[in-house]
């Protein structure tokens, strides 16, 4: 359960909300880009997308040490959002019009990974996130590699999560008479077809863990 807090307070339809760590690790698992917001030490604010791994009550966020978004003369204070559409909802007026979605916005300090193993820890975290398998089938980061990543890791205490589902909200009063067609455009977000490096040599194979993460019927 996250953390009372006024910036994790559902306000417009918080019916739709939760503050259930299942709910969060639900959603957390489905996606893998969100959007973090820090603010330099000067106020100026910086959103950036990027990947993440989930550790035990965080997320890993890595990138360049040069990173804007990452350098630790930078606030600490962040905001990281994950959304997932799933519908353009088209209703018989525009005004109804909306987005069925899950989305999470998690609010906390970032905490630096300087320790070598534990920022190895984390960017496994992440490629497996991302590509389950990948990590001990590629090969791992070297010594000067984790030298010129940052590694950062945002506590999964403070958070809120949100939901739309459903058909448009027009569906009963005057505008139910209106001979205009409404519903939901479903929208997915599939892995397809492997596309292979031009420059990879022959006789190399995409690995099973690829393959099974491709859609049935598609072939790599």
């Amino acid at each position: 359960m996250s953390q009372l807090d006024p910036k994790t307070k559902l306000r417009r339809h918080a019916d739709q909300g939760s503050h259930s760590r299942s709910d969060l690790d639900a959603l957390l698992r489905r996606a893998f880009v969100g959007h973090l917001g820090v603010l330099d030490k000067n106020g100026q604010p910086f959103v950036v997308p990027t990947v993440y791994g989930i550790g035990q009550d965080c997320i890993y966020l890595h990138g360049s040490v040069a990173s804007v978004s990452l350098r630790k003369d930078f606030q600490l204070e962040a905001t990281f959002v994950v959304t997932i559409v799933e519908g353009l909802v088209i209703a018989r007026s525009v005004f109804n019009h909306s987005v069925n979605y899950h989305s999470c916005v998690i609010y906390g300090e970032l905490e630096e990974i300087s320790d070598p193993d534990l920022k190895l820890e984390g960017l496994k975290a992440i490629s497996e996130h991302t590509n389950p398998g990948q990590w001990d089938y590629a090969r791992k980061p070297n010594s000067k590699e984790i030298r010129k990543t940052s590694l950062k890791k945002l506590a999964l205490d403070k958070f809120s999560v949100k939901s739309s589902e459903g058909p448009p909200s027009d569906s009963v009063g005057e505008d139910a008479l209106l001979d205009v067609w409404a519903g939901v455009i479903p929208l997915y977000q599939v892995r397809g077809e492997l596309i292979a490096d031009p420059a990879l040599r022959d006789g190399i194979d995409p690995p099973k863990h690829l393959l099974e993460l491709m859609p049935k019927g598609v072939v790599g």
